[in-house]
């Protein structure tokens, strides 16, 4: 059987600890969940701001479907020319 070896620590154990001790990087954790809660707050005050960002991310999402098509229309015609 094989022996089993206790680790001297958790290789995310020390993750934690580190991001626990950086204030800083505390802060950028909280900073999206205020603006978040802002946010929801605007959206049910304004109601219409919510149909400009559909709108808004389903052209982006357009925009970026149209890019990697192109992208991938390139990859393939340059691995088609590989093959000769």
């Amino acid at each position: 059987m094989s022996e089993n070896t206790a680790m001297p620590s958790c290789p995310m154990a020390a993750t934690c600890k580190g991001m626990t001790e950086n204030r800083k990087l505390g802060f950028l954790m909280i900073m999206p969940g205020i603006l978040f809660i802002a946010l929801g707050v605007t959206i049910i005050m304004y109601p219409q701001i919510l149909v400009w960002f559909v709108a808004i991310a389903l052209i982006v999402m357009g925009i970026a479907m149209l890019m990697m098509v192109n992208l991938l229309r390139r990859f393939g015609k340059r691995v088609e020319g590989t093959r000769d």
